[in-house]
């Protein structure tokens, strides 16, 4: 079941469930953004295959400007998705919740803005690299099982990895994008 009551973390092993859900938020999302959206992405540790997870789903939300969103609020909140009433630097946060258990992050960036190809590049350098998928989870498993209570700790405690894996992603996909794509079966 997806959801967490807020400010507690419970870890649970990965579900393709949260895939699917996270496609009818996004579908939601596109719905209720109406153009206004330039990419949604299923992000965070829920879209990582092979490791735990708050069952909360991340999604992140590309937008051209911050400002572009205002005029959607209304409908966002019909649909319960809420403005947790404080802007992080960068980023519009928003939350959905279930029978008193948040249940996904809503995560709104300017799309050309670090923020948004950090989502990405953390996801996609996980994804693409089991055992830095592993150590990460090592770490959340650690800290929640120290810190169940206490999700500000539990979250304090991660920055010093999510920083250098992101560190790491970011060094992965920009030697990517300079190689290009492979030219493995290619035509000359």
């Amino acid at each position: 079941m997806t959801g967490v009551k807020h400010g507690t973390v419970r870890l649970e092993p990965h579900q393709e469930t949260w895939r699917e859900e996270a496609e009818q938020a996004i579908g939601l999302l596109r719905r209720l953004l109406d153009g206004t959206a330039v990419d949604i992405q299923h992000a965070g540790s829920t879209a990582i295959r092979g490791i735990h997870a708050k069952p909360i789903l991340d999604i992140a939300v590309a937008v051209r400007s911050l400002e572009e969103i205002q005029p959607h609020a209304e409908d966002l909140k019909r649909y319960g998705i809420l403005f947790r009433g404080e802007a992080v630097a960068g980023e519009l946060p928003f939350v959905m919740e279930r029978q008193g258990l948040r249940t996904h992050h809503i995560h709104v960036v300017v799309q050309n803005d670090r923020k948004w190809s950090d989502y990405l590049d953390f996801r996609d350098y996980l994804n693409a690299y089991p055992e830095k998928a592993a150590q990460y989870d090592a770490c959340k498993q650690s800290l929640a099982r120290q810190f169940p209570q206490n999700r500000p700790q539990y979250t304090a405690g991660k920055q010093q990895t999510i920083a250098r894996l992101l560190a790491e992603a970011r060094t992965w996909r920009q030697s990517a994008e300079q190689t290009g794509p492979s030219s493995c079966g290619r035509r000359p």
